[in-house]
């Protein structure tokens, strides 16, 4: 528990708070009650994130956008009775290592590698089902949570998934997402929220690094300039990233927002 607050008095948890506060102004909701539930589902997140992927070993190395940026350094061996805690992993001492080839070698980073399979590898297994990863008493505590979100959010999260399942139900159509969020807790995050499915693990891009016009124009190269991307959020950054390389906007600042993309998306507008 003790790691988990010192964590949310940190930048994450900053970012929390913010994201809760800016909420509860604009739809007029309780401040302090938004922002302590926007903590334990940081609580949550992290539980996630260190127990089932990794993050105890990640949290300082979490540097990657995709799932497989180090997929060239596995080496492919059998991970099914690899033991994980005593392989003598360890996060490289100085911010920013891991994207220096000297910070431990060939061994290291066969090391990393073979912790993001086993994460690849947990998140599709459990893509449809979080309640594998937490067990009983835990998923309970998480399905009362997420009701108090649903209630204080108005069904944000519901209004949402209409719009992802109709684009993920189309033969032709991906869901892709771009976070701010490090990859690992972005998954965890996916996870906890059903999205599993809507949004599988190689869609995944965190734009915690590079920024989100760069996760886009790896989107694009990966699957050609030859398909309509449509950007849908809320921020001023991703606008102008969907700007600079010509993709359609749709902007969510409100419910309705989500409601006319449901729509439009029904009615095959977009």
């Amino acid at each position: 528990k003790h790691r988990y607050q010192r964590r949310l008095r940190g930048s994450s948890g900053i970012n929390a708070e913010y994201g809760a506060e800016a909420y509860s102004q604009s739809f007029n909701k309780d401040p302090q009650a938004t922002v302590n539930l926007g903590l334990r589902m940081e609580d949550m997140i992290f539980n996630l994130a260190d127990n089932h992927l990794f993050f105890n070993d990640l949290e300082e190395c979490d540097q990657v956008v995709h799932i497989e940026d180090v997929a060239s350094k596995d080496t492919g061996q059998e991970l099914h009775n690899y033991n994980f805690s005593a392989d003598g992993f360890s996060a490289p001492a100085q911010p920013g290592a891991l994207n220096k080839a000297s910070v431990g070698g060939a061994a290291w980073f066969r090391k990393l590698a073979f912790r993001y399979r086993r994460i690849r590898e947990i998140y599709t297994a459990c893509s449809d089902n979080v309640n594998k990863l937490l067990g009983p008493q835990k998923y309970q505590q998480w399905v009362e949570l997420r009701n108090e979100v649903d209630s204080m959010t108005d069904n944000w999260l519901g209004l949402s998934m209409q719009a992802l399942q109709l684009i993920h139900q189309r033969e032709d159509n991906v869901n892709v997402l771009v976070t701010t969020t490090p990859l690992v807790p972005a998954l965890a995050k996916c996870l906890l929220h059903g999205l599993g499915e809507m949004f599988p693990v190689h869609n995944i891009y965190s734009a915690c690094t590079i920024g989100k016009q760069s996760c886009f124009e790896r989107i694009q190269a990966r699957f050609s300039n030859k398909v309509t991307y449509i950007a849908i959020g809320d921020k001023d950054d991703e606008a102008q990233a969907a700007k600079n390389l010509g993709f359609p906007f749709w902007r969510i600042n409100c419910h309705q927002d989500l409601t006319n993309l449901h729509v439009a998306l029904r009615e095959e507008y977009l």
